[in-house]
This record gives C-alpha cells, sequence and structure tokens, in this order.
C-alpha cells in the first residue's frame, strides 16, 4: 500500500494510526481487500464530510461497496434537521444487528450530526451495544484515531461535544462524483434560528482560508469537474473569523476568474447577509449558474421574528426585486416551513401571497418539526396537524401553477445543460440546466458529464423535455 503523507493540518500522528488501521484490517477483513460501506442522510455537507471518511479509509487500504452485507466496516452519517431523518436512522441501524451476529468481527460506527446531541448518542449506546464507534461533527479529523482504537481496544469508543473551534486541512477526499463536487468553504451556523438545531452540532462559524479554498477549486477544475458547489451553513456569512474579512462576494469573483468550462454554485445562502455586491458578482460572471437559493421560511414578519431570521418582508423583496433586475434569467428557489409554533392561517396567507409575488422556480417546503434543545421546541403550537397538513397541500397547489407556468415559458427555448445522469431505460438522459432545472432528453449515455445545448419541446409541472442540437 501506497503511504499516506501528511497535509498541513493532518499530523502525523493521524498518518500513523491509519497505517496501524491498514496492519489490523489484513486479519479482520473477510475478503482480498478490507470493504466498507458509507451510508449519508441529510444535507451537502454530511455528504462532503462521508467523502473526507473515504478518502481516510482508502488511505488505509479499503474498498467501498453500495451495500452493507460484504462490509468490514459500516458506517451511518446521521443528519438532525428533520424527525423524519431520524426514525430512518433508527430504524436502519436496528436492521443491522443481524449482520452483527452473522460477521461479529464487522465493526458498526454512527457519526455526523445526531451524535452531536447527548440524549441521542446516550439512546445509542443503551439501545445498540453492537454499535462499536460513534462520534460527532467535530472529531472528524480524529476519524482514523478513533476508528484504531476501536479496531484494537475491543471496547465501544463514544466521542461527542469535543469542538476545538479549529478547522483542519488536509484531510484526504474520495468524491463521490466525477464532474459534480462539494467544496466546504466554512463550518458551523452564529445565526441560532429558534428551530434551527445546526449551531447546536455543528459549531460556531468558522471560514476555511482564502488561498486553501482557491487552491481546492483550482485542482477541481484542472480535474475536470463540470459542476461545483460552494457549501456553508450561510455561505454570505463567510470570512468574518478571517483576518483580513474576505468577503463571499470577493471569494467567488476570484473562483470564477479560474479558466475552464464549469459552473460555479452555492448554498446556502442567508437573506440577512445578502448583498447587492453579491448579486453584481454573479450577474457579471463567466461561470456562476444563474441559480440563487435564498430561504425565506415564512412570508410574515411576526413569524420572520419569531424565528429569530434578522431580516423582514421587505428586507428579502428588496434582495429579489435587485436579482431579478441585474440577472434577468435568474432562477430563484427557497425553503419554506409550514406551521411554525403560534402560525396562524393569516401569517400562512402571507406566505402564498409572497410565494406568488417572487414567482420561484422551486421550493423545498417542511412542516415544523421540533427539534430538542432549540427555543422552538419550547414554543406554544395550538394548531393541529391535520390543519398544517391542509395548508401544505394549498401552498404545493400554489407551488405547482406557479412552476408549470415557468416551465411552458421556457418551451421552444435553446438552453445550455450539463448532462448528468441515465433515466432508467429508452436511452433518456436527464440534464441541468444553469437554473437548477432539469430537463429530460434522449441520447447516448457518452453524453454524461458534458455540456450540451438542448432545445425544449415540452414542460410539465417541475421538469422540462426536449432534444440536444
Amino acid at each position: 500500500m501506497e503511504k499516506f503523507s501528511t497535509v498541513n493540518d493532518f499530523n502525523q500522528s493521524q498518518e500513523e494510526y491509519l497505517n496501524l488501521i491498514y496492519e489490523i484490517m489484513q486479519n479482520r477483513k473477510r475478503g482480498k481487500k478490507p470493504v466498507a460501506f458509507i451510508r449519508t442522510y441529510g444535507c451537502q455537507q454530511n455528504v462532503a464530510d462521508g467523502e473526507r471518511i473515504k478518502g481516510m479509509l482508502e488511505c488505509a487500504g479499503f474498498v467501498f461497496e453500495d451495500k452493507p452485507d460484504n462490509a468490514d466496516f459500516i458506517l451511518v452519517n446521521t443528519c438532525a434537521v428533520r424527525e423524519h431523518a431520524e426514525d430512518r436512522v433508527f430504524g436502519n441501524v436496528g436492521a443491522l444487528k443481524n449482520l452483527k451476529l452473522k460477521y461479529p468481527n464487522t465493526l458498526i460506527a454512527l457519526c455526523g450530526c445526531m451524535m452531536e446531541q447527548k440524549h441521542i448518542a446516550d439512546r445509542m449506546y443503551k439501545s445498540f451495544p453492537y454499535v462499536g464507534l460513534v462520534f460527532g461533527t467535530h472529531a472528524l479529523h480524529q476519524f482514523p484515531e478513533l476508528l484504531y482504537r476501536s479496531l484494537s481496544g475491543g471496547k465501544r469508543v463514544y466521542l461527542r461535544d469535543n469542538d476545538d473551534n479549529l478547522i483542519h486541512e488536509g484531510i484526504p477526499v474520495k468524491r463521490d462524483g466525477t464532474f459534480k463536487g462539494w467544496l466546504p468553504i466554512m463550518y458551523g451556523c452564529n445565526n441560532f434560528c429558534t428551530y434551527c438545531i445546526v449551531p447546536y452540532v455543528r459549531g460556531r462559524e468558522r471560514s476555511r482560508e482564502k488561498y486553501v479554498i482557491l487552491s481546492e477549486a483550482n485542482e477541481m477544475i484542472c480535474s475536470g469537474y463540470k459542476d461545483i458547489t460552494l457549501l456553508g451553513q450561510n455561505v454570505n456569512s463567510y470570512g468574518k473569523n478571517l483576518k483580513n474579512s474576505p468577503s463571499f462576494a470577493e471569494l467567488i469573483k476570484e473562483i470564477d476568474s479560474i479558466e475552464g468550462d464549469y459552473w460555479l454554485r452555492f448554498m446556502t445562502s442567508h437573506p440577512k447577509d445578502c448583498t447587492h455586491e453579491l448579486i453584481d458578482v454573479i450577474a457579471d460572471s463567466k461561470h456562476i449558474s444563474k441559480h440563487l437559493h435564498l430561504p425565506f421560511q415564512s412570508g410574515s414578519d411576526r413569524i420572520l421574528k419569531a424565528m429569530n431570521r434578522h431580516y423582514n418582508r421587505e428586507k428579502y423583496l428588496d434582495i429579489v426585486n435587485y436579482a431579478k433586475s441585474r440577472i434577468p434569467d435568474v432562477s430563484l428557489t427557497s425553503d419554506v416551513i409550514v406551521g411554525f409554533p403560534g402560525e396562524t392561517y393569516e401569517d400562512f396567507k402571507q406566505t402564498l401571497s409572497l410565494i406568488r409575488e417572487v414567482e420561484y422556480t422551486s421550493l423545498f417546503t417542511f412542516i415544523y418539526s421540533p427539534r430538542v434543545g432549540t427555543p422552538a421546541a419550547s414554543m406554544d403550537n395550538p394548531i393541529s396537524d391535520e390543519e398544517k397538513g391542509e395548508w401544505f397541500r394549498e401552498l404545493l397547489s400554489v407551488q405547482e401553477e406557479i412552476a408549470a407556468k415557468r416551465c411552458a415559458s421556457m418551451v421552444g427555448t435553446v438552453q445550455k445543460v450539463l448532462v448528468e445522469s441515465e433515466k432508467g431505460k429508452d436511452n433518456i438522459l436527464n440534464a441541468r440546466t444553469s437554473g437548477n432545472i432539469i430537463v429530460e432528453a434522449p441520447g447516448s449515455k457518452d453524453l454524461i458529464g458534458s455540456f450540451r445545448d438542448v432545445k425544449v419541446t415540452k414542460a410539465g409541472n417541475w421538469i422540462l423535455k426536449g432534444e440536444f442540437i
């Protein structure tokens, strides 16, 4: 095996642990090489974390499979944002019990945001004794040491709540894709929206140095990545903790100056920090996608204040209208919460009116899910689940009408798309526009991973159909 060499903060001791893991696994593996299975839930930041875990495992000699049956090491990377995601984790971890009984040497581990919550970690410890390793989001850089301790000591290893407020660079990355990739630019969040668990499980904002991001972006572009997404809980506040306080607008302008054939995206963008400068950079750029994901959550100023969002409807619409004026074909998407504690139907109607005024390309919609430890979890919530469900369906109906109208307006146009995947059989391919709209078109799978022009011939409620030209 080629030894892993240290880079930046990924220190020599972690390098040595990777080599020790390699030696241990020669006697524990079931096949020719040790096999790992990684299942990731949640946001793109979790996916990016999973790619770093895979990078470290690859350096220790592991190969990867997409089913757990043959795995010597199974890792579930968890999400705490929604209750549904947590329930799926508990169910899937429970299903691994029989696999552990059949292959006792298989090590089962959990990591991610759920594991930074004490009540969840305690439940895991008591209810799932066959889980041998648990670590939180702040221990990613210590993963080789933790895995070695678990493999060599024969005891369960649990580590959470150990935030050192630092960013650890140089962790190896094994990316899941070959032409679409994630590039984290910061970690954590300082906003403390009353419904959100993220600041408690991801810690405070910490930005990566600009030169490190530029170097990684250049490396991805030179490696042929066509679609690069910058990640952060609030990318608009990038740089505030750095020495010279570079702004997010400055960062993406410098990345945009890198030569190549690619699109640059980013998420998530908080409205309170979204500036006209940022929109100007997008409008004048060569590579930045003309797509702005700007979560508004509610159209009611009263609810926005209760959510601790630090903006009101007027400010939000000012940003949206400026974006429309500078980027005429801008595609706007957003997040919406239905049924926040104390919300009335009058508040909800203000959300509907905002949706109609902005005319979003698409929305990510959620019925409020209480998170233990957040202020909103203790607020009065008198609206019944049945009423929330009715509101939710009404919202979906409004957005479906808007999306269908927008899609219909694109029939007959020619769009540049990135061809992403096959859609089942019949030689139908899925492609995506700069504005993040899916286009289906017949073609050879050899086109996957390339930019092409497509003429839009038909529109559905959410997707387009077309022909490559």
